[in-house]
């Protein structure tokens, strides 16, 4: 497999990129979901610890995807036979993902600085942990989880109409298949 993408399919390093991210925004999910919902203040550490990891994860990722292909690869062109708002709609929720990601990532560094949770979160000041609402980055990082989740079902429910209902084969190209 090329390492850039040819006219059917991504390249090794976007689908590699693709994948990462996907592995890491379920984990950050999972635990920003599960460090909301404990009363544990020492598990709630350790799940903000390991969340903010893969935020700045999937931030650097995003950022390196970007600038894969501004510099060094070219997207294939949308799948043969899709309607044009099925391609629109197809480029929107992709930059509405890096969008969201990138703002997600920013607001959730923001709220750690103002609040102070980051020398608690990766230091050693003691408990409890601030009231995370009380800032306004906060606010716009719990309204974008949603709009996240939200995008990525439309993203995921897309992939698999496209592979199963329209049978074009479209995760092929990520890496998924023939």
């Amino acid at each position: 497999m090329s390492l850039t993408s040819t006219q059917t399919r991504y390249g090794s390093v976007a689908i590699a990129i693709h994948w990462l991210t996907a592995l890491a925004i379920l984990a950050m999910l999972i635990s920003g979901m599960n460090a909301a919902n404990t009363t544990d203040p020492a598990t709630e550490v350790t799940l903000l610890r390991a969340h903010a990891v893969m935020g700045v994860l999937i931030g650097v990722l995003t950022i390196l995807r970007i600038f894969w292909f501004v510099l060094f690869d070219q997207r294939p062109p949308a799948v043969t036979g899709m309607s044009r708002f099925q391609a629109i709609a197809s480029r929107g929720v992709h930059g509405a993902l890096y969008l969201v990601v990138l703002v997600m990532v920013a607001s959730g560094i923001a709220t750690l600085l103002l609040t102070g949770a980051n020398l608690q979160v990766f230091g050693t000041v003691p408990l409890p942990l601030p009231e995370f609402g009380a800032v306004a980055p906060f606010r716009v990082h719990d309204v974008l989880s949603k709009v996240l989740i939200a995008l990525l079902i439309g993203h995921i429910g897309a992939a698999l109409y496209h592979q199963f209902i329209v049978r074009d084969r479209v995760m092929a190209r990520m890496g998924l298949g023939r």
